[in-house]
């Protein structure tokens, strides 16, 4: 009895490549979650041997540097708690990236912009950790004010979690718009290349 020939493309119930499961995914966007926490850590080491604690410079209307430690979430939140939100914030932030690192393992070659924004997450989730877990704060720097209203200082980790966010949320409209599966908007469903591209 003949058999059925087997699949070379995604499982329409998990949109995820069977040769994702077997091989690296989109691991090799790693790199990019590597760079940005070489960029990050140059970043704030840079800021700590330049500027003392809250010591500011302006160099437009709108922009500054100010050295800052933040003991809170992104952009200050929760900043003021006693101290239990140090370790609660690391532990979030492996539990994170433990789950991110699992999807970017799962996903099509094809999910370019998908990866790029789990990259991007992953690596201000790390950035920010290793401040954690090495200082007890987060190193913010970046500040922007209009007049006498400030925002809230933030750090490269802090930027790239946001823009991750962004991308994420403009992958899921995009495939919402073309009906497809997780980043499937380049190719058919009858044609989606296997892992193993």
């Amino acid at each position: 009895m003949a058999r059925d020939p087997p699949s070379s493309g995604a499982s329409p119930s998990s949109g995820v490549a069977p040769g994702a499961r077997r091989g690296l995914g989109q691991l090799r966007w790693l790199a990019l979650t590597g760079a940005l926490i070489g960029i990050d850590q140059w970043s704030k080491h840079l800021v700590e041997s330049s500027l003392s604690l809250y010591e500011a410079r302006y160099y437009l209307p709108v922009f500054n540097l100010v050295r800052a430690h933040n003991q809170g979430a992104a952009f200050s939140m929760l900043a003021g708690a006693s101290g239990w939100q140090r370790w609660a914030f690391s532990a979030l932030a492996v539990a994170v990236s433990g789950a991110l690192v699992v999807w970017l393992a799962s996903l099509e070659r094809r999910a370019q912009l998908l990866a790029a924004a789990l990259a991007l997450i992953l690596g201000g989730a790390l950035g920010n950790l290793i401040d954690r877990l090495r200082l007890g704060y987060v190193v913010d720097f970046l500040q922007v004010h209009w007049h006498a209203h400030y925002f809230p200082a933030f750090n490269v980790a802090d930027s790239a979690i946001t823009v991750g966010a962004a991308i994420l949320l403009l992958d899921a409209l995009l495939n919402s718009r073309s009906g497809g599966g997780s980043s499937g908007r380049g190719s058919n469903s009858g044609n989606s290349s296997s892992g193993g591209a």
